[in-house]
């Protein structure tokens, strides 16, 4: 997953000098745990990825991949696969696991669509994820943005799926009307952890708005595909995944990625617990007999990982539960 964001007017060097997580600063430490075996992952040195990195470096941009720390940076660079990072590199939110940049976000650049769409069209791209940072600033959490973009791609490269992992637009009327309506082919807003979780992790959230951001999708459009990640790790408890799972599917939900949380840095939640890999398993069976159309669950699973092979598993799910 290459994932590129906006050239902001700022330089690098002017983003560098702001503090990355100000509201971190004075938490006590967390200290970071050693990653046991199974969730090492070899040093990057394909010329595919060298090339990927020389390609992002030379033109400024800044990528989720590098800002969130994602293991499967090396993966993904070496295939080139590509979700693009909309609105900008700074966050309004502060939530506890995360490690994108937090504080006040730039303006909106408005040839962002247009130039999105031109890279998926240069890059040949057969599916590509469109996320962004939180942006409480703006009067409809950057929904009209997300639209335009997805239309742009429609124009420049007609071939290529569309999905997108949103932000939850808490208190943004009208938003996801307005993302529904450009009609991307995957709807993907993450839970991120369970419930009793929120107030410590994700603060800025709302557990049950999330879970009626995605019921309301399917009702604005039953035909198109909704997916939602959770990371474990934090502390949470098996029922209360078992019970996240439920949740999902009364808002039918398709598609549910299960992976490890992995803290960025000593200011960060800590690691409450590895989960396994045969943990994981567990999980995916589970939640496979819940109803999911398609299921990844594993150390390593993210939101856009693979997400090009499992939008092809999706629909082969579906059409075979319709008898096609």
């Amino acid at each position: 997953m290459v994932t590129i964001v906006d050239t902001l007017s700022k330089s690098a060097d002017a983003r560098s000098e702001r503090p990355r997580h100000p509201e971190k600063a004075h938490r006590p430490d967390n200290p970071v745990q050693r990653k046991p075996q199974w969730i090492r992952v070899k040093a990057p040195t394909s010329p595919v990825y060298r090339e990927t990195h020389d390609i992002v470096k030379k033109n400024g941009l800044v990528t989720v991949c590098e800002e969130a720390g994602c293991p499967n940076i090396g993966e993904c660079w070496s295939k080139k696969h590509a979700s693009f990072m909309i609105l900008g590199d700074t966050c309004t939110r502060a939530c506890a696991f995360c490690n994108v940049r937090t504080g006040m976000p730039g303006a909106v650049d408005q040839k962002e669509p247009g130039s999105i769409g031109e890279a998926v069209a240069r890059m040949g791209l057969d599916h590509v994820v469109i996320t962004s940072v939180d942006r409480d600033d703006l009067d409809d959490g950057g929904a009209t943005h997300f639209a335009n973009v997805i239309r742009a791609i429609r124009e420049q490269s007609p071939g290529t799926t569309v999905e997108v992992l949103t932000p939850d637009f808490l208190r943004k009327d009208g938003a996801i009307e307005i993302v529904v309506e450009a009609r991307p082919d995957v709807f993907n807003h993450n839970l991120e952890t369970v419930p009793s979780n929120y107030l410590k992790v994700r603060p800025g959230a709302r557990y049950f708005h999330s879970i009626r951001l995605l019921q309301k999708v399917k009702e604005l459009d039953p035909g198109m595909f909704t997916k939602s990640g959770i990371m474990v790790g934090l502390g949470e408890e098996r029922n209360e995944v078992l019970q996240l799972m439920d949740d999902l599917r009364v808002a039918d939900v398709d598609f549910l990625t299960i992976g490890q949380y992995l803290q960025p840095s000593k200011k960060h939640h800590p690691v409450m617990s590895f989960v396994t890999p045969e943990g994981f398993k567990a999980y995916e069976r589970i939640a496979y007999a819940k109803g999911f159309l398609k299921v990844s669950a594993s150390p390593l699973t993210r939101s856009s990982h693979h997400a090009g092979e499992d939008f092809a598993d999706l629909k082969a799910a579906r059409l075979a539960k319709l008898g096609h």
